[in-house]
């Protein structure tokens, strides 16, 4: 058996139950210890993985068999954590987004190069089976000149949802609605997949909920770098929720994807190997939800990426998602919100940046 590396998680909430899932059966690493200034919490949360848990986050840092945690905070807090586990020399797997704006999340990757340690932004959905057939099918230049690139994330989540925790909802600690919050994944393949935009204008309101601050609508209309164009739709008011859907459009095919498979891929010069991914593609491997119910989801995901990320750290190099990729859909929707807060389009090139809360 080869090196496990040893994570501790930072946080017992929801998110954290998908990451100590994820560690329970990796040949490159494991869970072995948790944090949590609620002792309640913490040994509820150590009991049930049987690791141990600690409630001094100093000591928890001081931990030497603690190599790497996994931030599973509100969102508002990460680089509150992140900043010192780096200082400390543990490697860091941090839940989408980075944190909430531009500067922290600047702040938090300067500090991991600075101590030399590896961090990775999550987004799991990248892993995903149809995503890296679409990726391939765009390297390869399937889809000619691409015109247009999209989203519709269509979900619901109800006043209670909200009202489960104060920071829900919050710029502070949630740093977004329904696009920095729910559809953060889905803005990160648009990148991953189509590359950086250019310019995007943008609409936003509260249309169905009360006591938030954020949007639980939006919709924006975006230029890209390679010089086609797009439309974002996200919602937390579309009952009973929908799964995520991006389309990739171009001169030479098509293709479609809802939650984590495809349901059309078409193209001109049609091949053998098409028909292998409409089948291989075509079912869902459980790597995406979520549209009515936030822990509807699975944790194969999460399971890829901390291996990839313990891979990274054993080998000595970046891991596939390093903060700099976490950092590009942070730097879009920011620029997103500035166009909804001046009424203006928001032109990525003067970006030097934006969006302070």
């Amino acid at each position: 058996m080869g090196r496990k590396i040893k994570f501790g998680i930072i946080g017992t909430g929801a998110i954290a139950q998908m990451h100590a899932a994820a560690l329970q059966n990796l040949d490159n690493a494991e869970l072995v210890a948790v944090f949590d200034k609620v002792e309640t919490r913490a040994k509820e949360f150590a009991d049930k993985y049987g690791v141990r848990y600690v409630t001094s986050f100093e000591q928890f840092l001081a931990d030497p068999e603690v190599e790497a945690v996994t931030v599973a905070t509100p969102t508002g807090v990460h680089g509150d954590v992140a900043i010192p586990a780096a200082r400390a020399g543990k490697h860091i797997l941090c839940e989408k987004p980075l944190d909430v704006t531009l500067e922290k999340a600047d702040a938090i990757i300067r500090t991991c190069q600075e101590h030399n340690v590896r961090l990775s932004a999550v987004f799991q959905s990248r892993f995903a089976r149809a995503v890296q057939a679409i990726k391939k099918a765009y390297d390869a230049g399937r889809f000619g000149k691409v015109t247009l690139a999209s989203t519709q994330v269509k979900w619901f989540r109800s006043q209670e949802y909200y009202d489960s925790a104060g920071w829900r909802g919050t710029w502070q600690l949630d740093g977004g609605g329904a696009l920095m919050n729910q559809s953060i994944h889905t803005i990160d393949l648009l990148l991953y997949i189509n590359g950086d935009a250019r310019e995007v204008f943008a609409y936003s309101g509260i249309l169905s909920h009360e006591r938030i601050e954020v949007e639980d609508n939006l919709c924006a209309v975006v230029k890209y770098e390679n010089g086609s164009m797009g439309t974002i739709e996200v919602s937390t008011s579309c009952a009973p929720g929908f799964p995520r859907r991006v389309e990739i459009s171009g001169t030479n095919g098509s293709v479609v994807m809802e939650g984590d498979k495809i349901i059309r891929w078409e193209f001109v010069d049609n091949t053998p190997e098409d028909d292998q991914i409409r089948v291989s593609c075509g079912e869902s491997e459980g790597m995406q939800g979520g549209s009515g119910d936030p822990m509807a989801i699975g944790h194969c995901g999460h399971a890829k990426q901390i291996h990839d990320l313990a891979e990274a750290i054993i080998g000595g190099y970046e891991p596939m998602l390093s903060g700099r990729e976490g950092r590009r859909a942070v730097k879009f929707i920011c620029g997103i919100y500035e166009s909804c807060r001046t009424g203006v389009p928001y032109k990525f090139e003067n970006a030097n940046f934006i969006w302070h809360l």
